[in-house]
C-alpha cells in the first residue's frame, strides 16, 4: 500500500530544539520500546472533507506528535501529524458526508507508537463538490473556457472532457487542469468549428485523495467566430504624436524597434524581433538612448502602443508575444514571462466621434508553474490570449484605433517598472459594416 504523508505543524521543532537544549524529551534512547499512551479524543467538529478532531495530549517525556491517518477512495493511506503540544489536527480528504473511521495515536521519538484509537467523523460537503457547483462554462471565439471557486484552496484536478464532430470526423478530448487558487479561469483554445458544428462539454472535479465528482454535463456550446485581422494596411504613429490626447511611445530604443511588433514575426533566440523602449515612457525632457535622440522622455510606464488598423473592425481578441531573445539557444527561456517584458496591460478603442479612447479590459498574463524551460519556451512561441470582454466574450463597436497601454512587468509579483519590450500584437475579429 502506497503510503503518502501530510504534515501539519504549528511551529518548527528546529526552533524548540534551540530553546530546549538539553531538555531529555529530545534525547533519542534506542533501547526505548515502550509506546506513549494515546491521545484522548474531546471532540469532534466536521468541516468541509474532513474533520477537525480535539484531543488531551499525553504526559509522555518523549512524546514527539500526535498522527492521524486514513485510507483514502485511491487506496492510499494518508497520514496527518501535530506537533506535541498542539491538541487539535485538521484531516482533510474525505468526499462524501457518511461517517468514516480516522485513526488517531501518538508517536515517540524512538518510533514506538501508542495504540489507536478510532474517531468517528462525518464531515461537511466535500471540497470537490464544493467546487464542482462553482463550475461556469462559456463560449468564447475559436474556444470556449471554464471558470471555477476553490474556496478551501485545496489542490484539485479539473477534467473537461468534450466532444464535437467536424467534417464528418467524430473526436472525443479530454484537458486536465490542476489549480490550487482561490479562482481559475481555463481555456480550451484552437477549435476551428463553424457557428453550426456544436461542442458537448463535460466536467468532472478529482482532489488529491482521489475523490471524484459524478460529471457535470453542460450541453452543447456553440463557438463565436472571428478571424485574423490583416496587417498589411497598419500604421504606427510617430513617437509622441497625440491620438485624442494620448502619446505614442518610443521603441527604438537599442536593438529594439517599434515597427516590429506589427512586422509578423515574433523574438526568438538571437533575431532581436521586438521593440524597446529604452527605459523611456511618457513625456518629459529630452534624452539620448544609444544613437537615438529622443524627445519629452521621463517615467518607464504607462506607455502606449497606438495601431491605425488602416480600416474599421470590430475586436474580438488579442495575442501578445513577448521578447524572448534566449541566445543561440532558442530552447533556452530566456526573458519569456520575466525581466522587461509586459505582464499587465490595458486596452482600448477610439470613439472618433466623441474622440475619447473607450477602455475595453485589463490583462494580467499568468506566469506559468512547474514547467519546464522548454515547456515554457512553447508557451511563450504560442503567445497569450486575451479576450476585449473576457466575462462576456463580444465583438467590440466598429474601430480604426486600437491602444496597448502598458502597466507593469512580470517581475516582483507584477510590481516591476523595469517594463521595456514588446515582440508581437496580432488582432483578431471581423470587418466592420459601415
Amino acid at each position: 500500500m502506497k503510503t503518502k504523508y501530510f504534515v501539519i505543524m504549528a511551529a518548527c521543532f528546529l526552533c524548540l530544539l534551540d530553546a530546549c537544549n538539553g531538555d531529555e524529551r529530545f534525547e533519542i534512547n534506542s533501547d526505548d520500546n515502550v509506546p506513549p499512551n494515546p491521545p484522548v479524543v474531546r471532540d469532534v467538529k466536521p468541516l468541509y472533507g474532513g474533520a477537525r478532531i480535539f484531543y488531551d495530549i499525553p504526559s509522555d517525556k518523549d512524546l514527539l506528535s500526535i498522527n492521524a491517518e486514513f485510507v483514502a477512495v485511491n487506496g492510499n493511506l494518508f497520514t496527518f501529524a501535530a506537533s506535541y503540544y498542539i491538541d487539535s489536527m485538521d484531516i482533510y480528504g474525505l468526499g462524501d458526508t457518511v461517517s468514516h473511521i480516522i485513526k488517531l495515536y501518538a508517536l515517540d521519538r524512538a518510533g514506538n507508537k501508542s495504540t489507536k484509537v478510532d474517531v468517528p467523523v462525518i464531515p461537511l460537503e466535500s471540497a470537490v463538490s464544493r467546487v464542482a457547483k462553482t463550475l461556469t462554462v462559456k463560449p468564447g471565439f475559436g474556444s470556449f473556457y471554464v471558470d471555477w471557486i476553490n474556496e478551501l484552496q485545496q489542490t484539485i484536478n479539473i477534467y473537461v472532457d468534450f466532444e464535437f464532430t467536424q467534417n464528418g470526423t467524430h473526436r472525443e478530448l479530454i484537458s486536465v487542469f490542476s489549480s490550487n487558487l482561490l479562482t481559475e479561469r481555463k481555456f480550451i483554445n484552437d477549435l476551428t468549428l463553424s457557428s453550426d458544428e456544436p461542442v458537448t462539454v463535460k466536467i468532472r472535479v478529482e482532489d488529491i485523495y482521489g475523490n471524484m465528482t459524478a460529471p457535470v454535463d453542460f450541453g452543447q456550446l456553440y463557438l463565436h467566430q472571428d478571424t485574423q485581422i490583416p496587417k498589411e494596411s497598419w500604421v504606427l504613429p510617430k513617437t509622441n504624436d497625440s491620438i485624442a490626447g494620448v502619446p505614442m511611445c518610443y521603441g527604438n530604443g537599442f536593438d529594439g524597434r517599434s515597427y516590429r511588433v506589427i512586422d509578423g514575426e515574433i523574438d526568438m533566440a538571437e533575431s532581436s524581433n521586438y521593440m524597446h523602449t529604452g527605459g523611456i515612457g511618457r513625456t518629459g525632457s529630452a534624452a539620448t538612448t544609444g544613437s537615438n535622440t529622443v524627445e519629452n522622455p521621463g517615467p518607464n510606464l504607462p506607455w502606449n502602443l497606438i495601431v491605425d488598423l488602416g480600416d474599421y473592425y470590430e475586436l474580438s481578441r488579442i495575442v501578445t508575444h513577448q521578447r524572448h531573445s534566449g541566445g543561440a539557444n532558442s530552447l533556452g527561456r530566456g526573458q519569456y514571462y520575466q525581466d522587461e517584458n509586459v505582464g499587465i496591460y490595458n486596452m482600448y478603442i477610439l470613439d472618433e466621434e466623441l474622440n475619447e479612447w473607450i477602455f475595453l479590459t485589463e490583462v494580467k498574463i499568468p506566469i506559468p508553474t512547474g514547467l519546464n524551460d522548454l515547456e515554457i519556451v512553447k508557451l511563450g512561441d504560442a503567445g497569450d490570449m486575451a479576450y476585449m470582454y473576457p466575462d462576456d466574450p463580444r465583438f467590440t463597436q466598429p474601430a480604426r484605433w486600437f491602444r496597448y497601454e502598458a502597466i507593469r512587468g512580470f517581475a516582483s509579483n507584477y510590481t516591476s517598472t523595469n517594463t521595456n519590450c514588446l515582440s508581437e500584437i496580432t488582432l483578431f475579429g471581423r470587418k466592420a459594416n459601415r
